[in-house]
């Protein structure tokens, strides 16, 4: 059964094509470690946030806010040959956890 999360490989490549593409694969890698280290800087901001909105009663949930995040980020992602859907999609996992992380900060505040 095929189901989210799993991968499957095709059949295994000529070995020159196998070269250059794992110096490829290691670049995605590479820029994967670099674009989880960014969410992880963005994520402790997000702290620091939650904790001002916990000592002023301020709710995690800012919608106005968010919908401006979004609107910017589809403007940006569309410069860069990204889909609307798709940083849709990304925003809402990467506030989904700022908001975890903000009722974090409030719970133990």
């Amino acid at each position: 059964m095929r189901g989210a999360g799993v991968a499957y490989s095709q059949t295994a490549p000529a070995p020159a094509v196998d070269a250059a593409l794992k110096v490829q694969r290691q670049k995605i890698d590479s820029l994967d470690n670099e674009l989880l280290k960014i969410i992880g800087l963005r994520e402790q901001v997000v702290k620091e946030v939650g904790i001002y909105k916990a000592k002023n009663n301020i709710p995690p949930l800012q919608a106005a806010r968010f919908q401006q995040v979004l609107e910017k980020n589809i403007a940006i992602g569309k410069q860069l040959g990204l889909s609307a859907e798709f940083i849709t999609e990304l925003m809402n996992a990467i506030h989904k956890e700022s908001l975890r992380i903000e009722e974090q900060v409030k719970a133990h505040n």
